[in-house]
Parts: structure tokens; sequence; C-alpha cells
């Protein structure tokens, strides 16, 4: 009992550190771990960014690592179910009693450095980072695959140096933070790329391309590319590329052929739907491969099945059936739009009523456009957090801006939200919640 009580003291003292905002730069982070005497030094990482599908990749490249034999903590954000599973090893959650211990040792660190009024206060990624970088050296990890949380260049974990870095790809997202255009978008996420560290990127836009290409150039990295195998044109630019083509869907995920650096393999498995997580699992892949060069030996029966046995949940997740109910993350245009393509490729169902919550910090227009076309009825929501959009503003948008012309229902509880929803549907229909993952996760929460 005590335990469960000095682990909700612990979190709720951690999202209490949100009211001090988002404030990118490392001189606090940085600061933070020197009175720890710098952990992130005696961890090894693949450091991994991009606007989309960086969580899975991670989740991807963890359980192949893990497959080989590895000790492998993974760190993501946001939390989906608990706030412990932003930091996994081998698949397990750091447990609620090690948090709070972690929490009760930099807490006086943080109020410390934060007394220093040209740095202001740590931000909430940055104290999780932290916790994050603790944790994973007590336990001694072999590996870290560490998620980048927003950019790159300024963000918390952009204190490492690692084996190897990842961009998966770039669109256009937090723009008042990140830039406005594109190649701004893409050198902020550049930013993660360190000197002779290699990258690989699953990116095919010429202009995200051309701004990784010359920060490679600048700092010595060596640059590789996984591409869809329509992209091959052969000659020697292709030498560092590897490619991937999928084979077919089923109703639990895909089949994909892989053409590495090294490697091939022409029947592949991963448990997640979307075309889109196929160039996932082959960045993960070639991620793997290029490990090789830092004495991480991963085989090819260890790449076959840590791919199979992959988990990564609010990514077209079906939850339950009779009717369909899906879960799926898409907070940004890019997510929002290979959505709309993917499901109703894997999915079967008559008529779909769709649950949407996203923050208003968002292109929320350009979230709800490539997916209201799908919908029969949408019911908007949001979830419990001060910069969630008012699921009466999404309405206005829906109906005003967008032309949605089917019914519109305002139900501010996501649990209400999912269940008016579910007696909406007949068994043949299906529910998408989407917009957030913190959308998603209330939903799950009360279903699961």
């Amino acid at each position: 009992m005590k335990a469960e009580k000095d682990y909700e003291q612990a979190v709720a003292w951690i999202h209490s550190i949100g009211r001090f905002g988002m404030k990118p730069g490392l001189e606090r982070i940085s600061a933070l771990l020197e009175r720890f005497g710098n952990p992130q030094e005696r961890l090894h990482f693949v450091h991994i960014g991009g606007t989309n599908g960086k969580g899975s990749t991670a989740a991807a490249l963890a359980s192949i690592l893990q497959a080989a034999g590895y000790r492998v903590g993974l760190f993501t954000s946001p939390y989906f179910l608990s706030f412990t599973d932003r930091m996994v090893i081998n698949g397990a959650d750091i447990d609620g009693a090690e948090l709070a211990e972690l929490v009760s040792e930099v807490r006086p660190a943080v109020e410390a450095i934060s007394k220093d009024p040209e740095r202001g206060h740590a931000t909430q990624f940055e104290v999780v980072t932290a916790l994050a970088m603790l944790f994973f050296e007590r336990r001694q990890v072999d590996l870290v695959v560490l998620e980048v949380g927003l950019g790159g260049r300024l963000d918390a974990t952009n204190v490492v140096t690692p084996l190897l870095s990842v961009i998966t790809n770039v669109t256009q997202d937090h723009t008042a933070v990140l830039g406005d255009t594109i190649s701004a978008i893409a050198a902020e996420k550049a930013g993660i790329i360190k000197p002779a560290v290699p990258l690989v990127t699953a990116t095919t836009d010429p202009a995200v391309l051309a701004v990784l290409q010359e920060r490679c150039r600048a700092l010595g990295a060596p640059l590789y590319r996984v591409l869809p195998r329509e992209e091959a044109r052969g000659g020697a630019e292709q030498e560092n590329a590897a490619f991937y083509w999928r084979q077919g869907i089923t109703p639990e995920g895909q089949r994909f052929a892989y053409r590495g650096f090294q490697r091939s393999f022409e029947d592949l498995f991963i448990p997640l739907r979307g075309a889109y997580q196929v160039a996932n699992g082959a960045t993960a892949l070639a991620a793997a491969e290029l490990l090789a060069g830092h004495a991480v030996a991963v085989d090819e029966e260890a790449m076959c099945r840590g791919l199979a046995q992959v988990t990564w949940p609010g990514r077209l997740e079906v939850v339950r059936r009779d009717p369909l109910l899906v879960l799926d993350g898409a907070h940004n245009p890019a997510a929002a739009t290979a959505l709309a393509a993917s499901f109703p490729e894997y999915l079967n169902y008559r008529h779909l009523i769709l649950v949407m919550g996203v923050m208003e910090d968002k292109d929320v227009a350009g979230v709800m456009r490539p997916l209201l076309p799908l919908a029969r009825s949408v019911i908007f929501s949001r979830p419990d957090l001060p910069r969630a959009a008012a699921p009466g503003d999404l309405a206005a948008i829906a109906r005003e801006h967008l032309g949605f012309t089917g019914p519109i229902a305002v139900e501010p509880a996501v649990k209400e939200a999912v269940q008016k929803a579910l007696a909406m549907a007949d068994p043949a229909d299906a529910v998408l919640v989407t917009g957030s993952f913190y959308t998603i996760s209330e939903a799950r929460a009360h279903l699961c």
C-alpha cells in the first residue's frame, strides 16, 4: 500500500512540473545529469528521431536486439497505459516502487538547479529523461533505444552520443517550435546527427534529404537510406541504401521483403497494421545491420523473430470486435493521412463512427481532413488535459470549414464518447478512436 502511494505521489510531482511549460535547450538536462555523474556517458544508444514512426521503429529495433540476446532499454513518449511504460527493459516496465525511489533522489537536484534564474525550472520531459538515464545505467543495460521527444537539436535526449542515429521521416508538426517549412523542421531533426556517427533515414522527401545530406557531410557522418523498392534506381548513389517491398497483408499484420546492406529476406512478418509499418520495420532492420560495426551482433534468426514479436499498442490496434473498436494515435496530418489510407485496407466494416480528441496546438483541420470522409458520424471529445481542443470547436471546424454533413455529437469525456459510439454501432460497423495518443490512452484505460 505504501509503495503504491509513493508511486502515485511521484507521478503527481512529475505531472506538476508541466506547469513550467516546454523550454527547448540542453542547459538544464546537462546540469541535472552532471549532478549524478553523467550516467548517459556509461550507456550505449541508438537515437531515433523523426516526425512519425519513431516509436514503432524504436519498439521494433528493441525487439530485434532483445531477440539477439541483449539487455535492452527502451525510452519512448508519451506513455500509453501507465507512466511506467515510458521506461522499459526487455519488455518490462520500470517498477512503480523503483520509479518512486528514483524520483526521491532526483527531486532535490531538480529543485536545486531550478533556483538559477538564468536556467529556469527543469521541464517535465527533462526530468523524465534524467530518470530514464539513471534507471538504465543502474540496471546495466547493454543498449538503450532512445526516442526523441520533440525536434532533435534542443531535445533533452540530445545529450547523448549514440552508436547510431535514425531519422524516420520529416513532415510538418510542432511548427510553432520547429519552424514552418519542411527544411527548417528537418534542420531541427538533423540536430541529433553527431560527428562520424552513422545516420539511417527512411525519408523520400528531396527537401528533407538535402538537409540531412548537408549535415552528414559537415560532420563526416555516413548516411544510409531505407527505401521502397520502387525508389531503386541503381548506380553508385544507391550503394548505401536498403530496400523493402510489401508482400501481403493479414488480419494480424503484414509480410514484406527486405534487401539490406549485407542481408536479405524474402518473407518477413511484422504484427503491426498499416503500410507505413513496413517502412518502420525495414528501418529497424537497417539499424540492426549497421550496429554490427560496433560489435553488436544480430543474426538473421533474431531479426526475423524480433520483428515477428514486436508489440506497439495504439497503432491500428483492434481492441474489440462486433463492432470493431480500433485505437490509433494519429496526431498530425501525415499520420492521419496514413491512417485514412490503411484503415479500409486492413479492416472490413460497414459504417465508421469516428471518436476524435485533438490537442489544440496541432493542425486540427489537417488531422480531421483525411479522416472525416471515411466516417458516417463523428463524436468529438477531449482527453483530460488543459491543452486539449474543446470538442465544440472541433465540431465547428468539421461542419463549417471542412464541410462534413453527417451526424456530429459532442461528448467531453472520452469514456462516455466511446460508450456512445459503441451504442450507436451495429455489429458490422467500426468505431475508430483517434486524434491524439492521450485520447486513445484514456479510451484504452476504460476498455481493456
